[in-house]
């Protein structure tokens, strides 16, 4: 892959988590990256084609990570996740699916598409992960697993809108919540 068209992707995967997907425009990647606009159209010929972009780098690095946590027990695979979205509140950006799903119904059918990929494979793996964690005991809820990937997803989602706007260690309470709550 060019360097150019990487850092497109990677500087708008910054401005989702920023701004969101429909507050920017292609003048504000061509400028910070000093290339033209038509530059941007030779990568990306329209916005949706970018979103897919960022959404699909996306879905491979939750792919490496899954991959790389196999071997770990449910609880510390959920630790590494939520470790993740501490990185995120620390940085003051969202996650990716926190920050596309509320312009969901403005994306191309493609673009909707690549979202729904994306959140059907987080949540998934969650149901995995918190399944297999109650079978070993180091999780308890009751309900199906699916439905508690969701309320964990959830949970870590809001705690990073939440972090955006009240600051201070919103993140950090959620979290040590949610663990509880599954002990």
């Amino acid at each position: 892959m060019s360097d150019t068209r990487q850092n497109i992707i990677a500087l708008a995967d910054q401005l989702i988590r920023t701004k969101g997907f429909n507050a920017f425009s292609y003048a504000d990647i061509s400028a910070p990256l000093d290339i033209k606009n038509a530059a941007v159209h030779y990568h990306f010929p329209n916005k949706a084609d970018l979103g897919i972009a960022v959404i699909e780098q996306e879905i491979a690095k939750l792919n490496d990570c899954i991959r790389q946590w196999e071997k770990l027990s449910p609880d510390s695979q959920l630790k590494k996740l939520m470790g993740t979205f501490q990185q995120r509140s620390k940085q003051g950006t969202i996650c990716l699916v926190g920050s596309l799903t509320p312009d969901y119904d403005t994306f191309s059918p493609a673009m909707q598409q690549k979202v729904q990929e994306m959140c059907k494979r987080i949540l998934d793996w969650m149901a995995d992960c918190l399944e297999k964690g109650r079978a070993a005991k180091k999780f308890t809820f009751e309900g199906d697993a699916y439905d508690r990937a969701l309320m964990v997803m959830s949970n870590l989602m809001s705690s990073l809108l939440y972090s955006r706007v009240l600051g201070g260690n919103i993140f950090g309470r959620m979290s040590k919540q949610l663990s509880k709550d599954l002990s």
